[in-house]
């Protein structure tokens, strides 16, 4: 089973994910693609691993994500990625188009393949009024796209607003 998990800022989809994978009886490996570059993200990342139980594993990945998956991935397992806009994010910065459509190409072709329960949390930026910069827009449109394609390949897809979930494909939670 492969779902993703949209929303907000502070929508409550990471802490949806986190339950749903403490609930699917599996080993949980916790792929975490956000990087400690200043005070503030460090506090969010300790925020976030307080949450999580301690006998969760975790594995730091802000670029190949795809390579990642596959090495970790097994039917006893549940990985949950938190989160696919950070991911794009970090490889936006790097400036490499030709990075980040390898990255992005080998993390939808890695879908098909990948045995066990995968859940994916991502910003949901598509809702507001359209940025005026030119790395913002290309930021909501690259979101946007992967979006798109990775709804297309999972099983369920939820968006998440105010802490309550709403499914917009597949079994009801």
């Amino acid at each position: 089973m492969q779902e993703l998990i949209l929303g907000g800022a502070r929508s409550g989809k990471s802490r949806l994910a986190e339950r749903l994978a403490g609930e699917s009886g599996l080993e949980v490996i916790y792929i975490a693609t956000s990087q400690a570059l200043d005070g503030e993200m460090s506090e969010r990342i300790r925020a976030h691993r307080d949450r999580r139980p301690a006998q969760w594993a975790l594995v730091e990945e802000p670029l190949q994500l795809a390579r990642v998956l596959s090495e970790q991935a097994s039917a006893q397992r549940c990985l949950l990625v938190d989160c696919l806009t950070l991911w794009l994010t970090n490889l936006l910065v790097l400036d490499d188009d030709a990075r980040l459509q390898h990255e992005r190409e080998a993390l939808l072709a890695s879908l098909a393949n990948l045995p066990g329960r995968l859940i994916l949390v991502s910003n949901e930026t598509g809702l507001g009024v359209v940025p005026m910069g030119e790395l913002t827009r290309r930021y909501v449109d690259e979101a946007g796209l992967l979006h798109q394609a990775i709804a297309e390949r999972c099983q369920r897809v939820v968006f998440t607003v105010a802490g309550l979930p709403m499914v917009l494909k597949g079994d009801p939670l």
